[in-house]
């Protein structure tokens, strides 16, 4: 591989080796924890094979120099620069002999034949210094081209150094520390960034039963199985990448080996000169081979891992398969059971609205019935809905306290309205119709509702017609003492009226009441027989008999002022005018009569 080559097919290494910190984060359980460390071995395993790959390919591109690289402008290659370095070095070595040569000459030499031998050695020494100058220079030549020319070598190996440093750990926190001496060879391991962090042991699942946690479990198991597949192609992608690479090399092994076996036939019938070559040829070939499997053994072993690597990615994946099965399951059965619920509670609400429509015919009760079933069946729904989605037991007891506290405290006034609606229907509640008083205020109830009620107000204490006001109040009236609630019974629709008379002195007393009761009896003997029956109703509805027969009542008072007569007499409030009219006539006319008797008396006063 080139050096690029070899930075890509690395860097996609490294970036396969960090999903392990997506597996963790998917690996919240005890199996999924089993499968994320087997994975974390192997991943380990493989990064240490892909660096050595790296190295000893980075090895080779060092020793494979090119054999002509120009220096530039000056069209001097490496090879030519290395011949002329030889050429120097042989003339160096010659220039040294012989200015050796001469020096032991001139020791031997005569006094004549000195100065030429100095002569000479002054000139070997000339020689020699203009060959170390183009030494120099040439040295600086080559290394300029060494430089140009290995530089991608020596460049790839400090790409590969820096990125084993700043890999991850692939160390477990365990023994990150005990092993920190050996992760990086640069020796400075402790400084490497770690990956994956602290592996936290899975806390023990408390059992939920909430739809809402069941429904998120659903969708976690799906995501985490989309993660492992989006793991299982990288992984693939990575071995398809490492297949590509051996390919090649293999094809090549197969080439040497062949090669070998032909050399080896040969070696048979050849002389002693082909002999030499061919085993010149078998030298090559077995550095070749060398040099070759040092890089497809490593890539086969990674191979083999990474399959093996998938082998557990598809061993995790159909785990998590077969808990997304059960809980889906899981998930359906309470959806279901919630469902059957919901439904026996409309089936049973539905059931008790045709029984209250069949077999009761008071209007007043039927709506009761009919109310009260509507809140039974809500108030089910709504505790069915919220024991369906809760976590656990005492998640929903506490919500339900703080609610049912908020509640109370925000909506106290309607709260106690509607518990007062409750006390209104009862059995001797109030209902649409019926005339009632709460503290000076009488009218007629013309709507009843859940929080309040509504009266049509009637003038003068109701013996006057409808005002043509509405007045509202809240069903919480029912608890105030103050003011208190007044209501006919039903059916009844009768009250009491008392005259008070001054009698006059000398009078016989006696005959004066009989004939006021007599007057009173007979002013009221057109409405008799319906006063006798609104008696009768309060008798059965109050299972009472203190109702009396209503008849007309007189009672005398004596003081020292005189003598009053107090008349009690029941009305009809529908025909209460007319009635106070007839009586009090027909009581004037008694008293007129008495007091022109006597000579004196008259009415005091009335109400």
């Amino acid at each position: 591989m080139t050096a690029s080559q070899v930075i890509q097919v690395l860097d996609q290494t490294v970036d396969w080796y960090r999903t392990l910190g997506l597996q963790q984060q998917a690996a919240n359980e005890p199996s999924d924890m089993l499968f994320f460390y087997d994975n974390r071995q192997t991943a380990s395993k493989v990064m240490s094979l892909a660096f050595d790959i790296a190295r000893a390919n980075a090895d080779l591109l060092s020793k494979e120099q090119p054999s002509s690289q120009d220096t530039g402008d000056t069209g001097i290659s490496s090879q030519t620069l290395l011949q002329f370095k030889q050429k120097l070095e042989s003339q160096s070595a010659s220039v040294r002999a012989e200015l050796d040569a001469q020096r032991r000459d001139l020791n031997a030499a005569s006094t004549k034949s000195k100065t030429e031998v100095e002569a000479k050695i002054n000139e070997l020494e000339g020689v020699r210094d203009l060959i170390n100058t183009k030494k120099n220079i040439l040295n600086t030549m080559t290394d300029l081209v060494t430089g140009a020319g290995g530089t991608s070598a020596g460049s790839l190996k400090a790409q590969i150094d820096a990125m084993e440093v700043a890999m991850p750990s692939t160390a477990a926190p365990s023994t990150a520390n005990s092993a920190a001496s050996t992760a990086s060879p640069a020796g400075n391991a402790s400084a490497t960034p770690s990956l994956l962090g602290p592996t936290n042991t899975p806390a023990a699942t408390v059992g939920r039963f909430g739809l809402w946690d069941l429904a998120a479990n659903v969708f976690r198991l799906s995501d985490k199985a989309n993660t492992i597949t989006s793991i299982d192609r990288r992984t693939a992608a990575l071995q398809a990448t490492l297949a590509q690479i051996r390919a090649p090399l293999l094809n090549q092994i197969k080439k040497l080996s062949a090669r070998g076996d032909a050399l080896a036939a040969q070696s048979d019938s050849a002389d002693s000169a082909t002999l030499n070559d061919v085993h010149d040829e078998l030298d090559a070939l077995a550095d070749e081979f060398k040099q070759t499997s040092a890089l497809l053994l490593p890539l086969s072993r990674e191979s083999i891992l990474l399959s093996q690597y998938r082998r557990n990615l598809s061993n995790w994946r159909e785990a998590i398969d077969s808990q997304y099965r059960d809980a889906l399951k899981i998930l359906g059965i309470r959806l279901g059971v919630v469902l059957a619920v919901l439904a026996l509670l409309f089936g049973a609400a539905g059931l008790w609205r045709r029984m209250v429509l069949r077999y009761v015919q008071d209007s007043r009760r039927r709506y009761q019935l009919l109310l009260l079933r509507r809140i039974a069946l809500w108030s089910l729904v709504v505790i069915v809905i919220g024991f369906a989605f809760a976590s656990e037991l005492g998640s929903i007891v506490t919500f339900a306290g703080l609610i049912t506290a908020g509640i109370a405290v925000a909506m106290q006034s309607v709260l106690v309205s509607i518990v007062g609606y409750f006390f209104l229907i009862g059995k001797y509640g109030i209902r649409v119709g019926d005339r009632v008083q709460i503290g000076e205020v009488v009218g007629e109830v013309i709507d009843l509702g859940l929080v309040r009620m509504y009266l049509m107000e009637l003038g003068a204490k109701g013996t006057m017609g409808p005002t043509g006001r509405v007045v509202a109040f809240a069903n919480s009236v029912v608890f105030q003492v103050s003011s208190g609630l007044f209501k006919q019974i039903p059916g009844v629709n009768f009250a009491w009226r008392e005259v008070v008379l001054n009698l006059p002195s000398g009078a016989d007393y006696a005959v004066i009441k009989e004939k006021l009761m007599a007057a009173a009896t007979d002013a009221l003997k057109d409405y008799r027989a319906e006063i006798l029956r609104q008696t009768k109703e309060i008798e059965r509805t109050t299972l009472s008999s203190s109702g009396g027969d209503a008849q007309p009542q007189v009672q005398l008072h004596f003081s020292a002022g005189g003598v009053e007569a107090h008349v009690r007499y029941p009305v009809h409030l529908q025909h209460a005018a007319e009635i106070d009219e007839r009586v009090t006539e027909a009581l004037a006319k008694v008293v007129s009569n008495v007091t022109a008797g006597v000579g004196a008396g008259v009415p005091a006063r009335s109400g």
